[in-house]
């Protein structure tokens, strides 16, 4: 059993809801109280992130017309869809059947000029320079003032290595803006380093086919995030390009060719799952995810085999995968892997017996915030004790005390630490609304999962 006097959901109305957008400008949180009851839910979240701007890339260079079923609406999403226009390209969308129909342009764009806005979305802005850089014509891509310190010279001068006529306005900040002068790229051979985010080489990947001679890419250091180029490669693939490479991912040769359009279905997202897996572990219920599967797309399916090593119960079936907690246990992780899960995992270990040790994530400093550092500064603000390292993080148990969790405009920091108030009460969450980036209907679906009632 779980020591804790559980009472609830969301304050005030005890209703499941998102705060409108008069409230968000009044009060910009949303304080969560505990749940009454062991949860037994049923989830599908929304369509992935990582494959929708994928697939709607690999759309762009295809010949033709493109069907994507399954399609994520959110702030991501959007400004690649609107980018994506503003080159030139039909894109359309259907909000309710979550469907977009791509007409491609076969490995070129026809706008000759576009600047583009990419809010904080790294996955856009990286695969977006790619892509400029095979057209023809002059394209400037820029951000937020956070995305003006994320870093983006390693995969400009990987472009450059192939041909590309592209910088950054601001050399020594190695981070956008950054100005293309599309004129195609020619080919040959580039280097990159593996260690700062592995969207560089996805971007450089699913652009290579449109090069004009084969593209060869030998990967130096070590390379972070493996299951998300597995992903691309495994798109790349089913858009029918011809990829070469090694098991170990240290180099790769892509033949240039015209993709043809097709139809590709979305799986749900993986890492948004995490947090309903998350909410099984410290409840002690049951939740199940739909439309994932053990050998899902993406890596970040891996989450719930680190909660199994904790403690829960795991069952994978053929379209779904269930989760059921149990009393848990500190664990020593290495979540290189699968980073975007690094912070859920680190607000369930809070309920732990034992510390938690959280490695090889070092590169979760150059995402939306720096996320070691952001995790630590909010679990120590609730009370527990945690401890950053170059790396990750060691979280150590404790109990939660009533505090507002400052979100830095990192939509996974709003998600994971919604946990700790599923489980104990006066916690509250600042500008939730910054989960629209991946998530629009979190704290609604959340809400809605935590009325569901064990059989």
């Amino acid at each position: 059993m779980f020591p804790v006097n559980l009472t609830g959901f969301f304050s005030a109305t005890h209703q499941p809801r998102l705060l409108s957008d008069a409230e968000q400008s009044m009060t910009g949180r949303i304080e969560i109280t505990p749940v009454s009851h062991r949860l037994h839910g049923r989830i599908r979240p929304p369509g992935s992130k990582s494959i929708t701007n994928r697939a709607l890339i690999l759309a762009a260079l295809a010949s033709g017309k493109s069907t994507l079923h399954g399609v994520l609406d959110s702030q991501d999403t959007r400004v690649m869809i609107e980018s994506l226009r503003r080159l030139g390209l039909t894109v359309d969308q259907d909000l309710e059947c979550r469907t977009c129909v791509v007409t491609g342009g076969g490995g070129s764009l026809p706008a000759p000029t576009a600047e583009l806005w990419l809010e904080n979305s790294g996955t856009s802005i990286r695969f977006l320079t790619a892509l400029c850089a095979v057209g023809n014509g002059r394209y400037r891509l820029d951000g937020i003032q956070r995305m003006r310190q994320r870093p983006l010279g390693d995969l400009v001068r990987a472009l450059q290595q192939l041909g590309g006529d592209l910088q950054l306005e601001e050399p020594a900040t190695d981070c956008p803006p950054v100005v293309v002068n599309g004129r195609g790229l020619d080919g040959g051979t580039a280097r990159i380093n593996g260690n700062i985010s592995s969207q560089f080489l996805s971007a450089i990947l699913m652009a290579a086919p449109a090069c004009h001679q084969p593209v060869r890419i030998e990967v130096t250091g070590e390379l972070v995030s493996q299951p998300y180029i597995r992903m691309t490669l495994s798109m790349l693939r089913d858009f029918g390009a011809l990829v070469e490479y090694p098991a170990d991912l240290s180099r790769f040769l892509v033949t240039p060719a015209v993709l043809p359009g097709r139809n590709y279905a979305i799986e749900p997202d993986a890492s948004a799952a995490s947090y309903f897996f998350g909410l099984a572990a410290v409840n002690g219920g049951t939740v199940t995810v739909d439309g994932l599967k053990k050998d899902a797309l993406q890596g970040d399916i891996e989450f719930v085999s680190a909660l199994e090593q904790m403690g829960c119960r795991v069952e994978w079936n053929s379209d779904s995968v269930s989760v059921s907690g149990a009393p848990l246990r500190g664990i020593d992780i290495d979540m290189n892997a699968i980073s975007d899960t690094a912070q859920t995992l680190a607000t369930v270990a809070v309920f732990a017996e034992g510390p938690t040790r959280i490695r090889g994530v070092a590169h979760m400093r150059h995402k939306e915030t720096d996320r070691i550092h952001a995790v630590v500064t909010e679990l120590r603000r609730a009370g527990i004790e945690a401890e950053e390292h170059d790396d990750g993080m060691t979280i150590h148990p404790g109990t939660p005390q009533p505090c507002e969790i400052q979100t830095y405009d990192d939509h996974r920091m709003a998600m994971s630490f919604a946990l700790l108030g599923v489980r104990v009460p006066g916690i509250t969450i600042l500008d939730p609304k910054c989960t629209e980036k991946t998530y629009p209907d979190f704290f609604t679906d959340l809400g809605q999962i935590c009325q569901e009632l064990a059989p």
